[in-house]
């Protein structure tokens, strides 16, 4: 995690070493990011702070939080303060996230509804990591089409939030769940294929990917598991 983030010059080729230490910096790094992660989606139940994010205005806090990060983590991911903008971005994520959290905590069952989409994020993550050790072909032309598949689910995603409907939910939660799993599969190869060379930004994707997943996850258990009183 003390490694200097690296950022080759074009046509240069990492070796397996260089390779490795990416993989494991960015394992490293994604597991701490966690961390923060709970934090502020327990902070985020515990105030309340949230609640009052529906609709228009929370997609644009959402949104807008986001991409400042996002577009701070790439100015300073060669940097020492790459690594705080980042812990600092997945709290704000674990914020957001918390809306959905205390809603689906509403349930009999809340608590089991939110392990079971923990441990089905995590088997999805493993799997693909796995899959990522195994695949001998170049999956570089998987990028623009996953790219394309996450900007057409967002549009569905705003067009629903205004729409309401829990059929759109449904399957907007099930397309999020196969686009981002399969952008796992895509980061993690290209770390081992040498394609993405810094770990923070490699971190950066695999998080909102693992992130995607666990709350369209929960999202479903939520529709069809949810148990009231």
């Amino acid at each position: 995690m003390n490694d200097k983030t690296q950022d080759y010059s074009y046509g240069y080729q990492p070796t397996s070493l260089e390779r490795n230490r990416v993989l494991r910096n960015t394992y490293w790094l994604l597991a701490l990011s966690m961390l923060p992660t709970v934090l502020g989606a327990w902070m985020g139940v515990a105030t309340g702070i949230t609640a009052n994010l529906g609709g228009g205005l929370g997609l644009v806090v959402f949104l807008g939080g986001a991409f400042g990060f996002m577009y701070a983590i790439e100015k300073t991911k060669n940097s020492a303060a790459g690594v705080p903008v980042l812990l600092a971005f997945t709290f704000f994520m674990g914020l957001m996230l918390s809306r959905m959290i205390a809603m689906v905590l509403g349930f009999k069952n809340g608590t089991d509804l939110i392990m079971t989409a923990f441990g089905g994020t995590a088997g999805v993550f493993f799997l693909m990591a796995s899959l990522s050790t195994v695949i001998k072909r170049d999956l570089s032309g998987m990028g623009k089409w996953l790219t394309v598949g996450a900007v057409v689910l967002m549009v569905g995603a705003v067009i629903n939030m205004f729409v309401a409907s829990s059929a759109g939910m449904v399957v907007i939660s099930m397309m999020a769940i196969g686009i981002f799993s399969a952008f796992i599969l895509y980061d993690l190869k290209r770390i081992i294929d040498g394609g993405e060379t810094n770990y923070i930004t490699a971190t950066m994707g695999l998080y909102l990917s693992i992130f995607n997943v666990f709350q369209s996850l929960l999202a479903l258990l939520g529709i069809f598991g949810g148990e009231r009183d």
